[in-house]
């Protein structure tokens, strides 16, 4: 029997409203699409907080043996919130602002992104496309739905028509629980409205004005997709007409979420996800971020310190801790105290693992080891429940001081199972890094650049240029920076 037969996993969907028993539309299979990145700028702590819960819940299906195929996409054109005046395009902006290309834009900040996730230890997905990679698939997918009667060609643009698509049996409006009445009644007065039958149709392909950069070929004329429209093509090339996870933050539910259910029901006939997830919002001091109100931090300056927030620097582990102690779907509020706290937390859990190395051990145990491991399981099955995890993981410590104490007993292999229980959950599943390795084996590579800067010192004072050269812009391909300076050569990495 599979490992994730002897487990019934409980999992919050937002279309139902209701915890569900998670079963895959293909046995020992998932297909899971969460929504990336829009990278026109850095990318921000909300949004981490967002792919951080689903790098973890991708690590317990892996960690229960499914074989999931996780798609996480890269929005590199069209994000047009409002559908309305092209010039709101966030590529556009920020083309202009940085005086840059808008390719030139869209490679700064995806490699900022990866960096980012890379520090807080994310797993990597299957599959990362880019809307502007399936410029293809979207055109198709929209001849499609005009051929269906399910959209229309204005001026260059073609939108969806969600009357139409009302009127034949389907809800648009089901996921956010909307009323379209009131979605038509309370429809701001944008650019480009005239150009459509109705206020609530969204665009799924944007005609380019003269002065729009980012632009294709298409039957209607040069333009771009549609931001919903992008998603709809990509999670469905990758993962089928229906498939089993569409997640995201819970800000993407309207328009967004709302609009992917429209275009796949009205192309396949079929309800495209069986289970949504949606995290909620990230706010700081109590109050929401906002780069306008200045209540607003980036991942790199929480790390580094470089802030006026918070007291000292925290470590990516120490962050991922406190981020892992809400539930994906509480809203989680970050301040100088909650980050000191989860320090302390973080090096009470480290100093119990590390104990278990040390441990006395007896022919009886007093503590139930099993039982506390189900209770492990127990917390994520209830719908990734990792601050109760996390509380059950601190149990286990205290059972670790206690056995040290010589209070209470644990058998040899009880203990094996207890140090494999915490090694999984904390380092495996919660992904946690482990900071007394990492330290290790960053001295250790500190070292080794220290005997390359020697080297390379001796082949400057032998003329040796091309060797010194070399040592320099290999060691920069590895983003470990040499600056030479009147105390001698110095090294970032």
């Amino acid at each position: 029997m599979a490992f994730y037969q002897s487990h019934t996993l409980q999992v919050y969907n937002t279309i139902s409203g209701e915890k569900e028993t998670f079963s895959p539309i293909h046995e020992g299979n998932i297909g899971m699409y969460v929504c990336g990145p829009t990278v026109y700028s850095h990318v921000h702590l909300g949004n981490v907080r967002t792919f951080m819960s689903f790098d973890m819940i991708y690590r317990y299906f892996n960690h229960l043996g499914y074989n999931v195929r996780y798609v996480r996409n890269i929005t590199d054109a069209g994000h047009l919130t409002d559908d309305g005046n092209v010039d709101n395009d966030r590529f556009v902006k920020q083309t202009r602002l940085e005086k840059l290309e808008p390719m030139e834009v869209v490679q700064k900040y995806t490699v900022y992104f990866h960096k980012v996730l890379d520090l807080f230890n994310f797993l990597p997905p299957n599959i990362e496309p880019t809307a502007t990679g399936h410029i293809i698939e979207q055109i198709e997918l929209t001849q499609k739905l005009i051929e269906d009667g399910f959209a229309y060609e204005s001026n260059g643009s073609v939108y969806f028509d969600v009357q139409e698509y009302n009127k034949r049996g389907m809800n648009y409006g089901e996921l956010s629980n909307r009323n379209i009445d009131e979605l038509f009644a309370n429809t701001r007065d944008l650019d480009g409205q005239n150009e459509k039958k109705n206020p609530q149709d969204f665009a799924l392909w944007k005609s380019a004005s003269p002065a729009h950069i980012m632009r294709w070929n298409s039957p209607w004329g040069e333009g771009f997709p549609g931001w919903h429209l992008e998603c709809t093509a990509m999670s469905t090339k990758y993962l089928g007409e229906t498939f089993d996870i569409h997640g995201g933050g819970m800000d993407l539910k309207f328009p967004h979420h709302e609009c992917e259910i429209a275009q796949g029901k009205a192309r396949n006939g079929v309800e495209p996800v069986k289970y949504w997830m949606h995290t909620n919002m990230l706010t700081m001091n109590g109050l929401r971020m906002s780069k306008s109100t200045g209540n607003f931090i980036l991942p790199m300056e929480l790390i580094n310190g470089d802030n006026d927030f918070f007291e000292k620097a925290f470590s990516p582990s120490i962050v991922r801790f406190c981020f892992m102690q809400a539930h994906y779907r509480s809203v989680l509020d970050i301040s100088n105290e909650a980050m000191v706290a989860s320090e302390k937390g973080f090096a009470r859990l480290m100093e119990g693992i590390k104990l278990t190395d040390s441990l006395p051990v007896s022919a009886n145990s007093s503590v139930d080891i099993e039982k506390w491991k189900q209770s492990c399981y127990d917390a994520m099955n209830d719908d990734f429940n990792t601050p109760i995890l996390i509380a059950q993981l601190f149990e286990g410590i205290r059972y670790i001081n206690l056995i040290n104490d010589k209070k209470e007993t644990i058998t040899e292999a009880d203990l094996a199972t207890l140090k494999e229980t915490l090694s999984v959950f904390v380092f495996d599943i919660l992904g946690i890094r482990n900071e007394a390795e990492t330290a290790n084996n960053s001295d250790k590579l500190s070292g080794v650049v220290e005997m390359l800067i020697k080297m390379r010192n001796e082949a400057r004072a032998n003329k040796n240029w091309a060797l010194s050269d070399e040592i320099r812009d290999q060691l920069a391909e590895l983003d470990i920076i040499l600056k030479d300076g009147k105390e001698g050569t110095t090294f970032t990495f």
